[in-house]
């Protein structure tokens, strides 16, 4: 792709930006003129080459003198790796602040582990009422809970926030009670919801910490989260436009290298808000910025500066041997145990932060018959205490029962030799 037509390509995605009702469209980007397109498909970083302008000046803000990310205008920010919990990066992470629609990840971690994708969801008088940014649902519209879900989380809509919480809970105020109680269960101590939304409220309230938290915590433990979180466009039969798509509003799922999600959000109290997500070498960051000017560059910062402190470290090899285990009454008398996937994490390239605790959990012996490829039991891996990954481990060969005769004749034998 030529000079030209890079230029022609960002300046169709800022207009996108502008047109789709973006919160902070200030992106300092220029197309890469020198690079080819393979070159510009590297591992982390930019898809555009980010122009970052000084810091301006905040008032009430006060930037310390060894944050290392000076420019940075969020007044609450981090960076976390999603798996182990660990913090990268923080500025005034524990601040509570109003979290604006970023709310909307929670809404969705409770709706994926409470109902299935294809569940029909019929919208009542009172959502398609709900107040600022919509789906246009109108009262009598039934959706199936994946596509609401995914429509929600792209362009924002507070409709679709209250016809999931009532189809889920029979209330707002009840969602809003179990997204809360989550919240807590994850860690995230911090964090009230009076709401699906994210529309303010006094007692609706988070902080840049417990919002990283429960991002990752969806990336790692909830099935079909990175699939919502990261789709860039669909289109749907419900949606009201003679085109029938929906467009993200998250930019950073293209202008970032393995940008992978999350969530945009904007009130006046809540200020430009962004949890954003990208995966790397197999290893997810999150970054949280809250009361932003300047969300899209802030958070290109912040995923910069994480994935430089950071290498990919593979703990384990699928198919990997990590134990051997006796085998009762079989024509083998042990067997190796193997891992059924590989366990990829971070490792600080300061040489800091790498104990990772291996906790094997399998039985003493096993009986035969096995299978080549049974679970066997599983494999957990801790940081600091909290685990981070879990993994089956599996026969790695099979192994026959002995006849009944062996059997009688080995533990007759076994009895002679203990006279």
């Amino acid at each position: 792709m030529n000079y030209s037509m890079r230029s022609k390509a960002l300046c169709s995605l800022l207009a996108a930006m502008l047109l789709a009702g973006t919160t902070a469209p200030t992106v300092w980007a220029v197309p890469r003129s020198n690079e080819s397109d393979t070159e510009a498909s590297g591992t982390t970083g930019a898809l555009f080459k980010i122009e970052q302008k000084a810091r301006p000046d905040i008032p009430g803000l006060t930037v310390s003198a060894d944050d290392p990310l000076q420019n940075l205008t969020a007044r609450s920010a981090v960076v976390m790796d999603a798996q182990t919990g660990r913090v990268l990066y923080d500025r005034d992470m524990r601040a509570r602040r109003f979290p604006a629609s970023t709310t909307k990840i929670m809404t969705l971690i409770i709706a994926l582990e409470h109902c299935q994708l294809d569940e029909m969801v019929t919208v009542s008088s009172h959502a398609a009422g709900t107040e600022g940014s919509t789906l246009w649902l109108e009262a009598g519209d039934q959706v199936p809970m994946g596509e609401l879900l995914k429509g929600m989380i792209m362009r924002s809509g507070n409709d679709a926030t209250v016809a999931v919480a009532e189809h889920v809970a029979g209330s707002v105020e009840a969602f809003a009670q179990m997204m809360t109680e989550k919240a807590h269960e994850i860690g995230a101590e911090d964090t009230s919801f009076v709401n699906s939304s994210g529309l303010p409220d006094d007692n609706h309230y988070t902080t840049a910490y417990d919002l990283a938290l429960i991002a990752s915590y969806g990336y790692r433990e909830v099935p079909h989260f990175e699939e919502m979180v990261s789709t860039k466009e669909a289109t749907f039969p419900w949606v009201k436009d003679e085109t029938h798509q929906l467009r993200s509003e998250n930019q950073m799922l293209w202008l970032y290298r393995g940008g992978n999600g999350v969530k945009t959000g904007y009130t006046e109290a809540a200020g430009r808000c962004l949890v954003s997500g990208a995966k790397n070498d197999g290893i997810q960051l999150v970054t949280v910025v809250l009361d932003s000017v300047y969300m899209w560059n802030d958070s290109i910062a912040l995923l910069d500066y994480g994935f430089a402190q950071v290498d990919s470290h593979e703990l384990v090899k699928k198919g990997e041997t990590v134990k051997k285990l006796p085998v009762l009454s079989g024509k083998q008398k042990e067997i190796p145990v193997v891992a059924a996937e590989s366990v990829v994490l971070s490792q600080d390239k300061q040489g800091t932060g790498n104990e990772y605790e291996k906790v094997y959990e399998l039985p003493h012996t096993l009986e035969a018959p096995v299978k080549a490829g049974d679970k066997v039991g599983e494999l957990v891996v801790r940081y600091d205490g909290h685990e981070c990954r879990r993994v089956d481990l599996l026969a790695g060969a099979s192994v026959e029962q002995k006849s009944f005769f062996r059997t009688v004749y080995q533990y007759a034998c076994q009895l002679l030799d203990l006279h």
